[in-house]
C-alpha cells in the first residue's frame, strides 16, 4: 500500500511540475516570435509576393476567393504602401496609402477612389501594418497578444498569434486579427480579419522576395483615358 501510495504521489508531483511549466512555456515561445519579429522589423523595406485573397461571408456561407501579387514598400515606420493586383477572378488592382484607397476596374476601364474614415483607415492600417515590419513593441501597445501555436502555411514553418485590438474604434469593425509569422523570416505569410457578424478574410502570401521597393512600383498606373467616379467613402 504505501509504496503504492508513493507510485501515485511522485505521479501527482510529475503532472503537477509540468503543469506548472506550461506557462513558462506558453511566455518563452511568444517571446521567441517577438524576437523574430523584432529582427525582421530592423531591415523591412517592403516585399513582392503571390496573394490569395478568401473573404468569407457568414450569412449565406459563402466564400469569395481572389489571387494575384501584392507589392508592399514601408518608407517609414508607421507608412505603408501597398498595391495589390488581382488578376482572378476578376482582374482589378488596389492601391492604399494612408487614408487613399483606389481600385481600377480594367474591364471597364474606370477607377473607385474611396476616402476612408477614421475607424476604417485605422482598420486598414492595423490590417496592413500587422507582420509587415511591426515590432514587438508596436503590437503589445495596439493589442492584447496571445499565442496560437505553432502551424504551417504553405509549406513554411510559423507560428500563429492572436491579437484583440485594444482601440475601440478598430475593435468595432474589427474585434480580433490571426497572424502566422514565419520562423524564418519573422514577416507574416499570412493574416486573418474576424469582421463583426462572423465574416472574417485571410491573406496568404507565397514567393515572397523581401527587397527594397521603388515608390513607382506601389502607384497605381491606369490608363489616361481610364474613367474616374467621384470620390467615395465606406460607410
Amino acid at each position: 500500500m504505501v509504496r503504492f501510495l508513493r507510485s501515485r504521489f511522485l505521479r501527482a508531483s510529475a503532472c503537477a511540475a509540468v503543469l506548472g511549466l506550461l506557462p513558462q512555456v506558453y511566455a518563452a515561445t511568444l517571446e521567441e516570435t517577438f524576437t523574430r519579429m523584432d529582427r525582421a522589423a530592423t531591415t523591412f523595406r517592403g516585399f513582392k509576393a503571390d496573394i490569395r485573397k478568401v473573404s468569407h461571408l457568414d450569412a449565406i456561407g459563402e466564400d469569395t476567393v481572389d489571387s494575384g501579387t501584392i507589392t508592399v514598400r514601408r518608407a517609414k515606420p508607421q507608412e505603408l504602401n501597398v498595391l495589390v493586383d488581382f488578376k482572378e477572378p476578376d482582374p482589378k488592382e488596389v492601391s492604399l496609402s494612408g487614408k487613399k484607397l483606389e481600385i481600377y476596374y480594367p474591364k471597364i476601364n474606370t477607377v473607385d477612389p474611396y476616402d476612408l474614415t477614421r475607424e476604417y483607415k485605422l482598420a486598414a492600417q492595423q490590417f496592413l501594418l500587422l507582420g509587415f515590419g511591426s515590432n514587438s513593441t508596436e503590437l503589445k501597445n495596439n493589442y492584447t497578444v496571445t499565442l496560437g501555436g505553432p502551424e504551417t502555411v504553405a509549406g513554411q514553418k510559423t507560428t500563429r498569434i492572436v491579437l484583440i485590438p485594444k482601440d475601440k474604434e478598430v475593435a468595432k469593425h474589427s474585434p480580433k486579427f490571426e497572424l502566422w509569422i514565419s520562423d524564418e523570416t519573422g514577416i507574416a505569410v499570412q493574416q486573418k480579419v474576424y469582421n463583426t457578424g462572423g465574416d472574417y478574410d485571410i491573406a496568404t502570401y507565397t514567393n515572397m522576395k523581401l527587397m527594397n521597393v521603388p515608390e513607382s512600383e506601389v502607384k497605381l498606373q491606369v490608363p489616361k483615358d481610364a474613367v474616374w467616379n467621384r470620390p467615395g467613402r465606406n460607410k
